[in-house]
């Protein structure tokens, strides 16, 4: 039978209304910006999903699109990064073609994505930087497929799909946003049809199904990571990485999330040793695990950026104010007028992962204080 699409928006309509239950959780913080804030955040994954689910659904006509951008962020989205998303059939063959920019970090996965099902996202394969082979201009061409080329190419630039493949995701990582661009690529389907079929009522009502469940999904799963993350406020707590690799994380990448609660006059005081690594970086963001507003405000600092000390160590002051005083040379970060949300710091490429030291203090005892 074909879909009643009327009924199928009233549905999807229905079902965005009861994700604001999500928001309106008994234990979630009755701060009125974390509330508003976190209707927003439903607004911005219902784009984000409506761009998945319905405008980039056919695996036979495949296009790079952002599912976390500046507007529209995704559990702890990385401020240095861009990601380009392509939905995919596990069952086809693609090529990739494109050309390497000059932002330093690029890797391309195969995920079986299930946000919208249960929120993870499983990767099938992958290809770092250094395994793909580049022309000399930085040109690239890959193929995706579940067996491997045949002929001389057999292997080379080779992403290793698996039947319930979903879709490809391009990260690329800059240490310096100004100066630094992405690449260019684009995705085709091998042996695919000429053009694709005239929409269908079923097509249509399926999408907006699955972007309807994408929405309340993913703000459910990232919620209960706050939760888990706020047992220990303003500690960074070890926990087993392999939460993280189910919700889509790199696997190069290790994550050390925490939950911050500050008052006006407070500052969050976190020092570490950055170990030897490619790439790192740390990053504020709010209750709902979206990076706070990097465009305006500076809510992060990477390897690049960071000052450090004579030994290596770095400091890092989360404070409503830049510090003054003896704190000055602190690496601060803007709390963006929020009283409490979460945080993340990456290890990228390392082989030790050590954890932050982290206390609370006035922001005036910092700012005079010789320790």
């Amino acid at each position: 039978m074909r879909a009643d699409i009327a009924q199928a928006w009233r549905d999807y309509c229905a079902r965005l209304a009861d994700a604001g239950a999500v928001i309106l959780a008994d234990d979630v913080p009755a701060d009125p910006l974390i509330r508003t804030e976190g209707f927003r955040y439903l607004s911005r994954l219902s784009k984000l999903a409506l761009e998945q689910y319905v405008e980039a659904s056919d695996p036979d006509f495949p296009f790079f699109y952002q599912l976390s951008h500046e507007t529209g962020k995704i559990g702890a989205d990385n401020p240095d990064n861009a990601y380009w998303n392509a939905s995919i059939s596990g069952s086809s063959d693609y090529r990739i073609t494109g050309r390497r920019g000059s932002m330093f970090y690029f890797s391309i996965v195969a995920n079986a994505m299930r946000y919208h099902i249960d929120g993870s996202a499983h990767a099938t394969g992958s290809l770092m930087d250094d395994e793909i082979q580049w022309g000399p201009d930085g040109t690239v061409e890959i193929i995706a497929s579940c067996q491997p080329p045949c002929g001389a190419d057999a292997g080379k630039n080779w992403l290793r799909l698996e039947p319930d493949a979903s879709v490809i995701i391009i990260r690329q990582s800059a240490l310096d946003r100004e100066a630094e661009r992405g690449g260019e690529f684009r995705i085709e389907r091998i042996g695919g049809p000429a053009v694709p079929a005239p929409l269908s009522a079923d097509r249509l009502a399926a999408g907006f199904g699955a972007a309807a469940q994408f929405v309340t999904g993913v703000a459910q799963t990232f919620a209960d990571w706050t939760r888990l993350f706020r047992q220990t406020p303003n500690q960074f707590p070890a926990i087993d990485q392999a939460m993280f690799q189910k919700g889509g994380g790199a696997k190069d990448i290790y994550y050390a999330h925490a939950y911050w609660r500050l008052a006006p006059d407070e500052a969050w005081v976190i020092d570490v040793t950055p170990p030897d690594c490619y790439y790192w970086n740390f990053q504020l963001d709010n209750w709902w695990m979206e990076s706070l507003d990097y465009r305006f405000r500076q809510i992060t600092v990477n390897k690049h950026s960071a000052r450090t000390a004579p030994d290596g160590s770095v400091r890092i002051v989360c404070a409503a104010r830049a510090p003054g005083g003896k704190a000055a040379s602190a690496n601060w970060i803007d709390t963006c007028d929020h009283r409490e949300g979460t945080a993340l710091l990456r290890w990228a490429g390392a082989r030790e992962h050590p954890l932050p030291t982290a206390r609370v203090v006035k922001l005036a005892e910092l700012e005079n204080d010789d320790a």
